[in-house]
């Protein structure tokens, strides 16, 4: 769920229809998205002072409340790096170009912070624990990692002492995860890309699975479909093969965890339910399960965009 579904009633109370009567048992919801804004009030004095949150979230505290009653399980989203509303407040704290010390772009005009900067790794650890104490279950960080698109080569990746990207990134993670499990050992995941699960490289944005799931309790590759392109494992289309394309996707992923010695049950991904390159039926969202299941993983999650999801393709919550 967005913030702002979260936020509201009708909207929210559908979603969570689905969750009672079909097998789904959790629940994401946007605590700062891709704008940088929260999507409730915290009384945390760092958060206060950046003046980032909106109410979209009347009273988080009563939202968790209600689904803890009904044994829903809460991950909140952090969108972690791409941040337009604190780039623009503290430029410092942001990538910058090499041709003149601006604030780096992308083709869209989204900024985002330097993860190498310390400034922000305290503001997203504030975050992540003032957001626990609301009652979240898991923290779940999105977008860690360098933009993806744009004139990334005039980007300044503060790299010193012969480090790569990656681990400037792997710095971040183990900063995270040492600091956030001091105290609650709050669960943490990681959205990352799908191509990650058999890249030989960090792809150029910093994401190298062996250098990022030793750090969290479940890693999320983004195996959508619909985002590999065109040919991979010989397809015209990947979106027509969800079966095929997710099941090889994460043979991959086994095969890299298991040879740094990490547990395979950490591995969740992100399933499509929204059409691109293809209409999303049921069968096909069934298909994509099927092959989590297949690959010995028990846990998934779902994603639309507009946050209207398919519950025919849901398997109906049996009653002992």
């Amino acid at each position: 769920m967005s913030g702002w579904v979260a936020g509201s009633d009708n909207f929210r109370n559908s979603l969570i229809k689905i969750i009672d009567q079909t097998e789904l048992n959790a629940v994401v919801i946007d605590i700062k998205d891709s704008t940088g804004r929260l999507s409730f009030n915290t009384d945390d004095p760092l958060i206060q002072e950046i003046g980032s949150s909106e109410n979209r979230i009347r009273n988080i505290r009563a939202l968790t409340a209600l689904l803890h009653s009904k044994n829903i399980y809460i991950i909140g989203r952090i969108s972690t790096f791409q941040d337009p509303y604190l780039t623009k407040l503290k430029p410092e704290w942001a990538v910058k170009k090499i041709s003149d010390g601006g604030v780096w772009k992308d083709r869209k005009g989204l900024s985002f912070l330097d993860p190498t900067n310390k400034n922000v790794h305290e503001y997203i650890l504030a975050i992540a624990k003032n957001s626990y104490a609301q009652g979240f279950d898991e923290i779940n960080f999105d977008y860690i990692r360098y933009p993806s698109d744009g004139n990334i080569t005039d980007i300044n990746y503060n790299l010193t002492s012969g480090k790569t990207k990656a681990d400037n990134m792997e710095e971040f993670f183990k900063y995270l995860s040492t600091e956030i499990k001091k105290v609650d050992n709050i669960p943490i995941s990681a959205d990352i890309f799908g191509l990650t699960t058999e890249a030989k490289d960090d792809m150029g944005i910093g994401q190298v699975w062996e250098k990022i799931i030793p750090y969290f309790d479940f890693v999320c590759p983004m195996v959508y479909p619909s985002h590999y392109p065109p040919l991979t494992y010989g397809y015209k289309n990947p979106s027509l093969h969800p079966y095929e394309v997710i099941n090889k996707a994460l043979m991959s992923a086994i095969i890299k965890t298991k040879a740094i010695n990490q547990n395979k049950s950490k591995i969740r991904p992100w399933l499509q339910d929204f059409d691109l390159g293809a209409i999303y039926t049921k069968d096909m969202i069934q298909s994509e399960i099927k092959a989590v299941y297949y690959n010995g993983l028990n846990s998934w999650m779902l994603w639309d965009p507009s946050n209207k999801y398919t519950p025919s393709a849901l398997k109906l919550e049996t009653i002992n």
